[in-house]
């Protein structure tokens, strides 16, 4: 049976993508890539037809677990409800380490 070697990344679906990366950046994680997804395998691997998105890598210096941050160009973001339960299925948080957590706060 196959064992996961290691934990690579963490996906987030963005509304900005610029302002989102600026932020992560400003917390110490480095741009490793930017790039475009599309095409019939990308379709099929996230089960949404004719999509396209625009990602951005990031890892820390130390080149530990990454964030992989996603904007869709389409189809349209259709929202859901601002009162999502910590329960529902999807992403519901990311946990990063920092020196000075209020100090990142006041930012």
């Amino acid at each position: 049976m196959p064992h996961i070697r290691r934990f690579d990344h963490v996906g987030i679906t963005v509304a900005d993508l610029d302002t989102a990366t600026a932020f992560f950046v400003g917390l110490g994680l480095e741009v490793e890539g930017r790039m475009f997804m599309e095409g019939e395998f990308v379709d099929a691997v996230i089960g949404i037809p004719n999509s396209r998105s625009e990602i951005v890598t990031l890892r820390p210096p130390d080149g530990g677990t990454g964030l992989e941050l996603s904007s869709f160009i389409r189809p349209n973001h259709e929202p859901g409800s601002p009162d999502a339960m910590s329960n529902e299925l999807g992403l519901r948080n990311v946990c990063f380490e920092v020196d000075n957590l209020q100090a990142v706060v006041d930012r």
